[in-house]
């Protein structure tokens, strides 16, 4: 049973396994060239960019990184959004896919910062205000909570994608057995997507603003 529960997040089905390529199945639904005028898809897209880059624009202190970040909510977001329906391999509820983008800022972040603003790196690990004697402390402190926000990161975002689908998968396979489940549990199905459908959208905007918050300390 667990191993039939757990198999449908196995990305290699196969001798050639395709799952990987339904990452890069929402570039292939927006392409700007083929409409003359903006559809409603893309003016709602737009309209969500628009406002999204206006916040980006108040945290982040480099003017024109934004549209990166913007691209990494996109990216998040039409996978999320894909995973939910049904045969498309959801590529956001593996900690390799998730970690592969959290690292690589993380650690430009960091090569940065060190190199370029060396004092101010510093002047994070002891906060304002600390006590002499737990200054030694609060460097550890530090040093270990941003060595592990790449981590935090990706975890969070697989966690939270992980979970949704291990519930619909038990109560599907358990609904599926009984017609007379079948009719007392639709309303609750439905009620389980509509809420993984919003777990999906904050948690691309929750990636998209922490990477950003970490940006703005560098």
């Amino acid at each position: 049973m667990m191993t039939n529960l757990f198999s449908v997040f196995d990305p290699c089905t196969g001798l050639f396994s395709l799952n990987w390529f339904s990452t890069m199945i929402g570039i292939y639904m927006i392409p700007y060239s083929f409409w003359f005028l903006l559809n409603k898809n893309i003016l709602i897209m737009y309209n969500m960019m628009m406002m999204l880059n206006k916040e980006m624009n108040n945290l982040m202190n480099y003017k024109g990184t934004t549209m990166f970040m913007l691209s990494i909510f996109i990216l998040i977001f039409f996978n999320n959004i894909l995973g939910l329906m049904p045969y498309v391999f959801t590529s956001s509820s593996h900690l390799v896919f998730c970690l592969s983008i959290a690292l690589p800022m993380w650690l430009s972040f960091m090569i940065y910062g060190w190199l370029n603003k060396t004092n101010k790196m510093f002047e994070h690990l002891v906060p304002i205000g600390t006590p002499a004697i737990l200054m030694p402390f609060m460097v550890v402190i530090e040093s270990i909570s941003n060595i592990i926000r790449p981590g935090s990161l990706a975890v969070r975002l697989t966690a939270n994608m992980i979970a949704g689908h291990l519930l619909m998968s038990l109560l599907g396979n358990n609904v599926c057995n009984s017609s007379m489940l079948l009719m007392s549990s639709l309303f609750m199905l439905i009620i389980l997507m509509m809420f993984e459908t919003a777990v999906s959208i904050i948690q691309s905007y929750v990636f998209m603003t922490l990477t950003t918050l970490y940006s703005s300390e560098v």
